[in-house]
């Protein structure tokens, strides 16, 4: 059940174990509806896994976490509703076109067909591109086409690992104006990136599964 929001994401010692491995060690984190977080820290410090955690795919073993008003210590499946996240390597069916895996994702989750031309022109995969197998895609076209799926959802909460891999200088600046808009809304956003220029309202850092420094 949805409380009434104050943040989107509140983390107080969150523990979360994967095959007996604690990937988070106590983890505390507060986040603002609308803000940016960049996450960083070197590879294997936990950056994933809290943005899996947050999207109710990783167990909490011990400390409180709350994600859009979902304890996820009770309702963990139900935030993933309401959370929107992409991967490293999002599944696609690679037989289906562009525009076949747009449409199946969006009336999986429900949202309005209708709308499937605005996210294919946003991220230019129009004309022949829209009618092209996944399975002949640049990394750089099944990267935007992986995005214009999240953002279709419309979720209160963006969790994007690494989001500018494969992608140009126009789809990144791309990528920053639809991630600036939809903050303006009330969208928070999680994005773990190495580059030290990608948008944020402020950095926290993670290291052996715990946040040890915040940057404004």
């Amino acid at each position: 059940m949805v409380d009434s929001l104050i943040r989107s994401i509140a983390f107080s010692s969150v523990v979360a174990v994967v095959d007996n491995f604690p990937v988070l060690a106590g983890v505390n984190l507060e986040v603002e509806k609308g803000e940016v977080i960049l996450v960083q820290g070197p590879n294997g410090a936990g950056k994933t896994s809290l943005l899996r955690t947050c999207a109710g795919l990783i167990p909490i073993v011990s400390g409180r976490a709350v994600v859009l008003g979902y304890d996820l210590t009770l309702h963990r499946g139900g935030v993933r509703s309401v959370v929107g996240m992409l991967g490293h390597r999002c599944f696609l069916y690679d037989e289906l076109t562009v525009e076949e895996n747009l449409a199946f994702f969006m009336r999986s989750f429900k949202v309005p067909i209708s709308k499937a031309d605005e996210h294919l022109e946003r991220f230019a995969l129009v004309g022949r591109l829209r009618s092209t197998p996944v399975s002949k895609l640049s990394e750089g076209q099944r990267r935007k086409l992986q995005i214009a799926m999240v953002f279709a959802r419309s979720p209160g909460v963006l969790l994007l690992d690494e989001p500018y891999a494969s992608l140009d200088t126009g789809s990144r600046a791309l990528l920053d104006q639809m991630i600036k808009k939809v903050t303006e809304t009330g969208t928070t956003v999680l994005l773990v990136s190495h580059s030290d220029d990608a948008i944020a309202d402020r950095k926290v850092y993670v290291a052996g599964g715990q946040v040890v420094s915040h940057v404004a």
